[in-house]
């Protein structure tokens, strides 16, 4: 039987339970996720499946990732509420993929984890499977492991064996969707030009799965525990001289109660000037350098290859700015003199980020 895969949490449960049902039957497993987006959120779930198969004993095939192909299937779909039209193309596509690899192997039956996700409905998985099977000659196996406090034993699974918890379905438009809904900020979207990993990012998270995957190949213990804390994203933002755009970088936290300000640098003191609108300070690119022992020639080049996050944090506090302080800290050749325009596109929330903890 090819068991179509859409994430550890739910496939590593459901393949347990496959076999139980199907004891003389061989399970392959097949990855085919177009839907999921960004791509390094594809990595990551992939990551994850690949260990749980592993774990599992059950071969795993990578189907192609083919995002543009399913952007185009779903087209005039974006808005539709989960669980509606735009679920049911999804199916239709990785189904179509899936039934199509069924064949190619030489397998009678397929079967998909989607099953098993409390999100999803079994009666749209069942039509969409069993029709689109039928087109390639292959039995859809509808199974539904939910019932008897099924759901809760699989979540059971998941924190037993560790696996990546995402909290999104994966599509691009589901996860918008379910942000706004939530009142949060849909950061799986943001990709800094400047390549750096941002706190509670896919990235960063990928780098966690990586790590974490090293400890148990040399069977070291560990732990994966989550903490609360105050996230922050720049969207975009600029700083203009006598109506030019000057370079300029702007440090984690720097928040504005308006996106938009104009006024005066009224104080200069160690390379820091202080705006009369925002609580903004400005500060020279050599005192950045002096406080992090870095050597850019320019703010470009500081632009396109900052520090870590975290130091630039601590860069914050070395300037004065203390750890629940929110003011704008903007980095410049040199101290804006006369009129200045500031414009800053940037949110803060509260967030969850995960922490590897070796033991």
């Amino acid at each position: 039987m090819l068991v179509h895969i859409c994430c550890s949490v739910d496939s590593h449960y459901f393949l347990k339970r496959l076999r139980e049902d199907f004891p003389d039957e061989p399970l392959v497993g097949f990855f085919y996720d177009p839907n999921i987006h960004p791509y390094s959120e594809y990595l990551l779930r992939l990551m994850d499946v690949r260990r749980s198969c592993e774990a599992l004993g059950v071969e795993l095939i990578e189907g192609p990732y083919d995002y543009e192909s399913w952007l185009a299937a779903v087209r005039g779909h974006e808005h539709v509420p989960e669980k509606g039209s735009r679920c049911s193309i999804c199916f239709e596509k990785r189904f179509a993929v899936s039934a199509k690899k069924a064949a190619e192997l030489g397998q009678t039956r397929m079967t998909s984890t989607l099953l098993t996700s409390p999100k999803k409905s079994i009666d749209q998985l069942r039509a969409v499977g069993e029709a689109i099977a039928e087109r390639e000659g292959v039995a859809f196996v509808t199974v539904d492991y939910r019932v008897g406090g099924g759901t809760q034993r699989q979540q059971e699974e998941a924190k037993k064996a560790k696996l990546y918890r995402q909290d999104y379905c994966g599509c691009l438009f589901g996860l918008t969707q379910q942000r706004k809904e939530q009142g949060s900020e849909a950061d799986e979207l943001y990709t800094p030009l400047d390549g750096r990993v941002l706190p509670a990012s896919i990235e960063e998270r990928l780098t966690l799965y990586e790590a974490r995957r090293k400890l148990e190949e040399a069977g070291l213990e560990y732990r994966i525990v989550r903490r609360k804390f105050l996230n922050w994203r720049l969207r975009y933002g600029w700083v203009r001289v006598k109506k030019r755009v000057v370079p300029s970088h702007m440090l984690p936290y720097s928040v504005m109660k308006r996106r938009y300000t104009n006024g005066r640098v009224e104080v200069v003191e160690a390379g820091q000037g202080y705006f009369n609108r925002e609580e903004v300070v400005f500060m020279t690119l050599a005192r950045y350098n002096a406080l992090s022992g870095r050597r850019y020639d320019s703010v470009v080049s500081l632009l396109f290859n900052p520090p870590p996050f975290e130091e630039e944090v601590k860069i914050r506090e070395s300037a004065g700015l203390g750890p629940w302080d929110l003011s704008p800290l903007i980095v410049v050749e040199k101290i804006p003199e006369g009129r200045v325009e500031i414009l800053i596109e940037s949110v803060v929330w509260r967030d969850v980020r995960e922490i590897l903890v070796p033991l």
